[in-house]
């Protein structure tokens, strides 16, 4: 069975909503730290829950960032992070906006059999955003099934704050 694209939006939500709690409604934020697509498990109604939070970290109430070891997934991971090792709430939007360009792209993150400037996925989205190339590298599904002025609002979405971490 393949999602339709509310359903797509529906699960985007559900991908949202706890990572929003976790940073912003706990006593203490927690940064989930390896947000991606294998990470999200899918009901039988398709409904999506995080999971997996064995590398989250806390955040002690008078910072806003930690210094850690990096760790997360490639392709997911925030590159400010990766190169500063600067851990932040924005470590867990980058991974998050990744999972939406994979939503509309029907790819995956990372791929070494795609051609090597569309190998990672957030920079070959930024690519073709700024190329206004968007409805070129959308998922077939989206194209058909999609209404063209939301999947443009997810997409500028994504874009928002992804380019100053590309």
């Amino acid at each position: 069975n393949v999602l339709q694209w509310p359903s797509h939006l529906e699960t985007a939500e559900a991908i949202a909503r706890p990572l929003s709690y976790l940073h912003y409604d706990t006593p203490s934020p927690i940064i989930h730290r390896d947000i991606k697509s294998t990470n999200i498990l899918l009901d039988d109604d398709y409904k999506a829950e995080v999971a997996d939070f064995g590398i989250s970290k806390l955040v002690p109430l008078d910072q806003i960032q930690l210094t850690t070891l990096v760790q997360g997934t490639l392709g997911y991971l925030d590159p400010k992070y990766f190169h500063t090792s600067q851990l932040t709430k924005k470590s867990d939007v980058y991974s998050f906006r990744v999972l939406l360009a994979e939503l509309l792209t029907g790819k995956k993150a990372l791929a070494f059999d795609r051609p090597e400037d569309e190998r990672n996925l957030a920079m070959h989205f930024a690519f073709s955003i700024n190329e206004n190339h968007l409805f070129e590298i959308l998922d077939q599904r989206m194209l058909n099934e999609g209404n063209d002025e939301q999947i443009e609002e997810v997409a500028m979405l994504i874009m928002r704050t992804s380019i100053d971490s590309l």
